[in-house]
């Protein structure tokens, strides 16, 4: 049967173009759509901080779905046991990425347990994307004392908000050995303020701006150890955190005092909020 002339044309075309879909010369590659999920490092850093703190498993809000994409990582690599792969990140999960990061060629804080970018990212390598991401920066000297560019914004934030500029008693990275603040000032992202010349309102107003941008924050009195009056600082979500400072923000979520009796919080109540999420809201 002839076509009618307009049917003819139709069917040349598409000969046309499906040959040309077919061709193995100007054929475009097919691009792999397929998405890596994300692993949220704001909410997995914080879930390290408090998890190892819970006296339970409970899970950090929001964290879940990144902590267990870190640890069936971390389970695949050998070094975290399957039993563990819950989406709590406990002790043993720290422990792992400790592992992990000293594989890396990693020491001292660069291997705290905490997830950092660098080792996150490569942890992640084909598996996941890392979003939200977290860096606290260089180190710089700021009144006389090391702290990082990180906590230096959140402090000068913190003064803002109060009308009044800190005097740093203590900072950050400390060398170790100093018997007052057991290893809290070993990492970074922690802080000793002077309240020198403050009375006890303007103390409280203090700590409250300081933990309205993101530090746990506590007014500390000689009764309590063998320090003067000062406010002591911890940035929350600083991946240079020491080991005892990270201890502090997870008592902190969990509304304790940041001392080795985890006493109740006695300082002002505020929502408690990571830098990140000041700046966000």
């Amino acid at each position: 049967m002839k076509l009618p002339a307009y049917a003819a044309a139709l069917v040349s075309a598409a000969l046309v173009t499906a040959l040309a879909g077919t061709s193995t010369t100007s054929a475009a590659p097919v691009a792999d759509v397929r998405a890596l999920p994300n692993v949220n490092m704001e909410a997995t850093v914080k879930a390290a901080q408090i998890d190892p703190r819970r006296p339970d498993t409970a899970l950090t809000p929001g964290a879940k779905a990144s902590v267990l994409l870190v640890e069936q990582a971390l389970r695949d690599k050998k070094l975290l046991d399957a039993e563990y792969v819950d989406g709590h990140f406990g002790t043993k999960t720290v422990a792992a990425y400790a592992a992990y990061q000293r594989s890396l060629g990693y020491t001292g804080l660069a291997a705290n347990g905490l997830p950092g970018k660098a080792s996150l990212t490569k942890l992640g390598a084909g598996r996941f994307t890392v979003t939200r991401v977290i860096e606290p920066g260089a180190r710089v000297s700021t009144g006389g004392v090391v702290i990082n560019t990180r906590t230096r914004a959140m402090l000068t934030e913190a003064e803002r908000l109060l009308g009044r500029t800190f005097v740093l008693d203590q900072g950050s990275y400390n060398p170790g050995g100093d018997p007052t603040s057991a290893g809290t000032h070993d990492g970074g992202g922690a802080v000793d303020i002077s309240v020198k010349g403050m009375d006890s309102a303007t103390r409280t107003k203090a700590v409250r701006a300081l933990r309205r941008v993101g530090f746990a924050a506590w007014l500390r009195s000689p009764e309590q150890g063998d320090w003067p009056w000062h406010i002591h600082a911890v940035a929350i979500n600083d991946t240079d955190l020491s080991s005892q400072a990270q201890h502090q923000v997870g008592d902190y979520y969990l509304g304790r005092n940041g001392l080795a009796d985890r006493g109740p919080d006695d300082g002002p109540k505020v929502p408690i909020r990571t830098w990140e999420e000041y700046r966000r809201n």
